[in-house]
């Protein structure tokens, strides 16, 4: 950490220097609103110069960036961040592959990086056209003390009970980004209640549910996990009170939950994989980060060090479209050390490479950095991790339902040793269910995709 901070205030002071260079100082002939004015620009200016000038310098794909490319006709770092995405061209893959360099103002980073939020904690998603359903209930959040749970049926949102796909900005704009919305629900035993939500600022805690199952003779542990940004020693807390309890309880076999998890912080991926990891990795390596061939030099390794005294016999993992970056870090790094089996809807979304913040002026910016590779040097899995078993994400149901459609699959793997029959979706390729999957991807809401580290300990140059 102290390693960080140095870096940081390198970092703040050479974003500066480099700022100093592409512009001089406003005119000083000019006076009032007018000399304000072109300051503002001058400022407004040099950091988007600045931001350039990172990207060009530790993006992973720095040379494919123009020489004509002008950040300053872009409104902010964040749109130059998204507009260098343009040039990520892998080996391998048609289309670009970089859809995550961005910015942030640092205020607003400061907040998501730290787990607080200032909103419902509600997310809710289309189970089928006209059937809107809660699909996440932040801890902590509004949405939580108001006692609603994953599955609910939303029936009306201020008074409106026309809730279809085609109306699904109206929807975004209530359940996101609205101060108050009123809204009713129909609970899972198919009653009726009226909720009305304001929002507030709550510190979310991504550890949303840990059981134990009996299938046959055998015990598993099951994790379902939002994040891996948030209060560090609070989730670390947590780890270490799970997998005692899992320890002591017989549990062989494992489950995370990882479906709507978008990712977050490297170092919190890399404890996870040590309470997970069988003792025979211990000194093995973890994982490898690598960055563009300007600074080899900070590339590291990771080697495993054990936590704990679960000894598992199999690793099951949760995932969908909206599983990215460090959560597929993890799947990736345990798969050559342990059976690892993965089921959900979807393939993951498909992010192997990550950021660190650089601040320049008010904002931080995110482009893309690193490269991550498990001990095998797999890493480049782009088009995500296509699940073993294809199930249903049942968003009718409650967390933790023994016949909710992942977590069915795995315990009947777990006691049987097959997943059972096949998954087929009726609507499968139909335009109803593209035009749900279309408004669900809006439907997201505020959540973060990416693989954060710590900077390198060395300045950049």
């Amino acid at each position: 950490m102290r390693a960080a901070r140095l870096l940081y205030l390198v970092l703040v002071l050479s974003a500066a220097l480099i700022a100093c260079k592409k512009d001089g100082p406003a005119n000083s002939g000019n006076t009032g609103g007018q000399a304000d004015s072109l300051t503002a620009n001058t400022l407004a200016n040099r950091v988007k110069d600045s931001s350039l000038a990172y990207a060009r310098d530790i993006y992973l794909w720095y040379s494919q960036i123009p020489a004509s490319f002008n950040p300053r006709t872009y409104a902010d770092p964040n749109a130059i961040m998204r507009a260098i995405r343009a040039f990520s061209r892998e080996p391998g893959f048609t289309d670009p592959v970089d859809r995550w360099s961005f910015a942030a103002l640092k205020r607003d980073w400061d907040n998501v990086s730290a787990g607080i939020a200032q909103d419902f904690g509600l997310y809710v998603f289309f189970r089928a056209e006209g059937d809107l359903r809660v699909r996440l209930v932040e801890r902590n959040s509004p949405a939580e003390a108001a006692g609603i749970r994953r599955g609910w049926r939303v029936r009306s949102i201020n008074g409106n009970s026309s809730l279809s796909t085609a109306n699904a900005n109206a929807i975004i704009q209530a359940v996101y980004q609205s101060a108050s919305t009123r809204f009713r629900f129909e609970r899972a035993d198919g009653t009726e209640t009226d909720i009305t939500l304001n929002a507030a600022t709550y510190s979310s805690q991504p550890v949303l549910l840990d059981s134990i199952y009996t299938a046959g003779s055998r015990r598993l542990g099951y994790l379902v996990f939002n994040s891996f940004l948030g209060d560090t020693s609070r989730i670390f807390a947590d780890f270490e009170r799970i997998f005692n309890r899992w320890a002591a309880a017989g549990v062989s076999e494992v489950a995370i939950d990882l479906r709507y998890n978008g990712g977050g912080f490297v170092h919190v991926q890399r404890k996870l994989a040590n309470w997970l990891a069988p003792t025979g990795a211990n000194g093995q390596v973890l994982m490898s980060q690598q960055f563009n061939d300007r600074y080899t030099r900070f590339n590291e390794t990771w080697r495993f060090q054990k936590l704990g005294s679960l000894q598992l016999s199999r690793l099951f993992f949760v995932v969908s479209g909206s599983t990215a970056s460090a959560s597929e870090m993890l799947i990736n790094n345990m798969r050559p050390h342990l059976d690892v089996r993965i089921v959900g809807p979807a393939a993951s979304f498909g992010k192997p490479v990550g950021y660190f913040p650089i601040p320049v002026g008010d904002w931080y910016v995110f482009p893309v950095s690193i490269r991550s590779t498990n001990s095998t040097g797999q890493g480049n899995y782009f088009t995500g991790f296509a699940p073993d078993r294809v199930t249903a994400d049942e968003i009718d149901k409650d967390w933790g339902r023994s016949d909710e459609a992942c977590l069915a699959a795995i315990l009947r793997f777990v006691g049987t040793g097959t997943f059972g029959a096949a998954f087929r979706d009726p609507q499968l390729g139909t335009a109803t269910q593209l035009q749900v999957g279309r408004a669900n991807q809006g439907l997201e809401g505020p959540r973060f995709n990416g693989a954060v580290s710590w900077p390198p300990a060395t300045p950049l140059r």
